[in-house]
């Protein structure tokens, strides 16, 4: 069975559309998969409730390279897929929380002067502040605030780890999409 004869590879690729859905249904599915290594990590015995947020990585890059509203829908299908899968209704509160808030003040200071590590560190703090909130509102106490030193750090490191790898990332696309025209 040869798949060839069935698809014009020459339209396909020259159909925008075609490329940008695969595209999206790409970064989805790697951002799914980088929260499923995440899920295998065990960082709760270093510092409880701290991950890498390796999704994220993907987020920060779609929103370089993709239009806003896709790059936020990229995170907020991963939030729902990975709660759903490995997560709970309050791992996704707190996800959901934590990633619209990063998003919204990653997609505000993008075009700053700020760069992408910048962002992303921006992106990493405000996503746990994020957390810190739902977690006020589901303990009913304002005393977690607490935690949030550790948590801000931790956003701080991970976010310029992110940082670097989306910002290598990001050269890598414009270099290839630079040398096709």
């Amino acid at each position: 069975f040869h798949i060839r004869p069935f698809i014009n590879t020459r339209n396909f690729m020259k159909n925008n559309k075609a490329k940008k859905i695969a595209l999206f249904g790409m970064m989805v599915a790697l951002a799914f998969t980088f929260s499923y290594f995440e899920s295998l990590i065990p960082l709760d015995f270093v510092v409880p409730g701290v991950k890498l947020g390796l999704a994220n990585l993907v987020v920060v890059i779609a929103l370089y390279l993709m239009k806003p509203g896709e790059a936020f829908s990229i995170a907020i299908i991963r939030i729902f897929l990975a709660g759903l899968t490995f997560g709970n209704v309050y791992s996704i509160a707190y996800s959901l929380c934590g990633g619209i808030l990063s998003f919204l003040v990653m997609y505000l200071v993008r075009k700053t002067k700020l760069s992408v590590i910048g962002v992303s560190m921006l992106g990493g703090i405000c996503h746990n502040i994020g957390q810190i909130i739902v977690a006020a509102i589901v303990m009913g106490t304002s005393r977690i605030a607490y935690y949030l030193p550790v948590l801000l750090v931790a956003g701080l490191i991970t976010g310029l780890l992110l940082g670097v790898i989306s910002k290598l990332v990001i050269e890598r696309f414009e270099k290839v999409k630079r040398n096709k025209t």
